[in-house]
Formats: C-alpha cells, structure tokens, sequence
C-alpha cells in the first residue's frame, strides 16, 4: 500500500526553495498555535475563581511584555514577506538563455509549440536541467497553468502574453492544471509535463514530425498578409525590433516586447511609433492566438538582422524544419491531438502507446 502524500513531488529549482518557506511558516503557525492556547488552558485552571466573593488583584502594566508580542510576531511578518518576494523575483526574473515554449489556453485544453515546429496539446517535453520560458495567452476566458511538483502557477490572460520560467530537475511525469475556474469542464482541462534526461529529450524530438517552426510560420503570414509592403518603408523596419527602445508619438518610450508586438499588430493605432503615420490596419479578429505567436515569433527572429537590405525587403527565408524519419522506422505523430487540431494526415498505426 502506498503511503499518503501530504505535498506533491518536487521536480524544480524553485520547488524546494518553496517548500523551505512553506516548513517556516506552518512552523510559526504551529509555535503560536500551541503557545496561544497553552496559554489560554494555564490561565484558565491558573487563575480560575476560588468563590464568588474573590477579586482579583490589579495587575501593574507591562510595557515590556506588550513590545515584545507586538515587534515579534511583526518581524517575524517581515522575514516571511521578503523571503517570499524573493522568491517571486526569482522565478520571475527572466533569463539570457533557455527553450522557448509557446502556450495557448483555450476551453478546455493546453495547445502548445515548440521553437522547431513540434505541437503537443496537453502535454509538455522538456529537457531535465535546461531552464525553459513559458509565453502563455488564452484564446478566450481567463485560465491558470499550475504546475504543483514545480511549485509554480501562472494566470493566462486573454489579450496579453505572460511568461513563467522554470527548470525541471527529475525525469518524470508531472501534472499540469488550470487552478482558476474558466467553465464547465474546468476540471478536465488537466495535462501533464514530461520531463526527460536530455539525450531521451533529443530522441523524442526526433521521432517527432513538425510542422513549419513557428518564425516560418510568420514569415508566410508576413508576407500574406502584406506586410512586407510596407515595413521598411512607409512603416518601421522590423530587424532588431525585439526588447529594442521605440519613441511613441506620444512622447513616451515603449519595449518592444512580446506583448507590445502583440498588441501593434491587433490595435496598432493604439501606439504610433513617431514619426510614421496611423496607416496600418488592425488585425483583431482576423488572426488566431497561435498565428499572432507565429507572426512575433518571426519578428523575433530578426533581433540580430542588419537592416542592409533594400527597403521592404525580406530577409533570407528561415531554414524549413527537418521532416526526416526517426532512425530505425517512421516518423510518429503526436498522440494526443484531437482530429480537429491535427496539422498534418494521422496515421493510426504510428500513434504511441
């Protein structure tokens, strides 16, 4: 019979570092739960009425003791607040490397893409050991990724791009939730994260056929959409765009980040770049989440482009990505896209169990 587990496996950095603070503070709790009512039981039989006629004497102020239970349970605050906000910042703060993972909730499930191309829905490989970056949104209510053996939790916000970073550190399978209610069957839209050594990483890659890499992807809509027309020209140049400056005709000056791409390219007259026009047309409606993705995936991927090329034009189209079997036998799909989310023909026989 397997024992009961008060708390889920911890497979992160940041899991243990949680779990410290968590011991901390339920062990304060516990010290002033006992205190407080071995306290009250010692007074109760203590100082308990003798007769009906007793009084009890006046007893002198303690100043002494009144500081002493008012600055200590107040440090002792002060000490939980900034541990954890430490905590915060840390798995917060973003790093200079990494995988790049992107994630769309949508009622009920997880659609997620990998920098090459790989799509998975309600599940997540990752490499043991190499921190990963989650860009995640929501297609249409407000979800929440909770990741319990990493000790992490992020809300998914339709609208706008938020990020988590972690690092697995044990192989296994790990559960991922939606941990805010967002309908009616919020309680299916579970997943799991498979954490794998790198060398079975690299091995289930291969087995795996992508479709186009997400910056493919974009460029194919950059140019469909007409876009090269104008950047370049009429519109800013979009090499080395990505985490740069940009002036705002308003004054103010913005970082071109995921979400102010995002956002330019849904409700562009929103932040006019100086010096150029209000002339490009909104995009709101008419791309999908995971084509916003792919267009600043793109976008991204110009960061280190020198900007040599005449006016308007592309850099050299990106590498597609490689669609060559897995050693030893054929390409296996993902197992677990539903039929409607399947980019490419299934072939039942190739599915794993």
């Amino acid at each position: 019979m397997n024992g009961i587990s008060f708390v889920p496996e911890s497979a992160s950095t940041t899991a243990s570092r949680v779990d410290n603070l968590f011991l901390f503070e339920l062990a304060i709790a516990a010290i002033f739960v006992i205190g407080i009512f071995g306290t009250i039981i010692y007074f109760t039989i203590r100082y308990a009425r003798r007769s009906e006629n007793e009084i009890p004497p006046v007893q002198p102020k303690h100043t002494t003791l009144e500081v002493t239970w008012t600055l200590g349970p107040f440090c002792l605050m002060l000490i939980m607040f900034f541990w954890g906000a430490r905590l915060y910042v840390d798995a917060k703060k973003p790093l200079d490397h990494g995988l790049e993972i992107n994630i769309v909730g949508k009622q009920w499930m997880w659609k997620i893409q990998h920098p090459d191309g790989i799509r998975e829905i309600n599940e997540l490989h990752v490499p043991v050991g190499e921190p990963v970056k989650l860009i995640l949104t929501s297609e249409d209510v407000i979800h929440d990724f909770a990741m319990p053996a990493f000790r992490l939790k992020q809300d998914v916000l339709p609208g706008c791009y938020v990020t988590q970073w972690f690092t697995a550190t044990r192989p296994g399978k790990y559960d991922i939730l939606c941990s805010q209610y967002c309908g009616t069957d919020h309680s299916k839209m579970v997943g799991q994260i498979i954490a794998l050594q790198p060398s079975d990483y690299a091995a289930w890659r291969a087995g795996i056929v992508p479709t186009d890499a997400p910056a493919a992807a974009g460029q194919k809509l950059f140019v469909t959409y007409g876009c090269s027309g104008c950047h370049g020209q009429r519109a800013p140049s979009l090499a080395g765009l990505y985490n740069s400056q940009q002036l705002m005709q308003d004054g103010s000056v913005i970082t071109a980040d995921e979400s102010y791409l995002r956002k330019s390219i849904v409700d562009p007259s929103a932040q006019i770049v100086a010096g150029y026009p209000p002339m490009m047309p909104a995009y709101k409606g008419t791309l999908s989440e995971e084509q916003l993705f792919q267009l600043i995936s793109y976008i991204k991927s110009l960061e280190t482009v020198r900007n040599t090329a005449a006016p308007g034009a592309l850099p050299d189209p990106l590498p597609a990505p490689s669609t060559q079997p897995a050693p030893g036998g054929q390409p296996k799909e993902i197992h677990n896209f539903p039929p409607a989310e399947r980019p490419y023909p299934v072939n039942p026989s190739s599915f794993r169990n």
